[in-house]
């Protein structure tokens, strides 16, 4: 069982910066893909972002390559957004998921991540 507990959500400006963390404890995450995934309101879950615990590889949604960053942190089990440019747009719940891998290639489809945090909210005023 692997618990996920996100942070670093907030309430910024259009054009700021936010690095959201999502820390990992109960099992290594060795055999996983980790996942950031939103869901604005009214919308369904998005898929932004995805790394391979074991390869490293990454994967995007196209609309995000060039403005967020994922990466991971293997000392303290924990994977990071770097979200840069933000937009009115970008206000959503964020959450941090994972799913069992079975390759390097990370899946984005959204109903294949099995276990999910609690969210964190992100506000981007105009």
């Amino acid at each position: 069982q692997v618990e996920l507990v996100e942070s670093g959500g907030g309430l910024v400006q259009a054009g700021d910066s936010l690095r959201l963390s999502c820390a990992a404890s109960g099992r290594t995450l060795s055999r996983y893909d980790m996942a950031w995934i939103r869901q604005a309101p009214g919308k369904e879950r998005e898929f932004l972002a995805g790394i391979s615990w074991n390869y490293g590889s990454t994967s995007y949604a196209d609309s995000m390559k060039g403005r967020f960053t994922i990466s991971k942190d293997n000392a303290k089990n924990m994977i990071l957004l770097q979200m840069d440019s933000l937009k009115p747009e970008d206000t959503a719940v964020y959450y941090c998921a994972g799913r069992r891998a079975y390759s390097s290639v990370v899946v984005d489809t959204v109903s294949s991540y099995t276990f999910w945090g609690q969210g964190t909210q992100v506000t981007v005023s105009s």
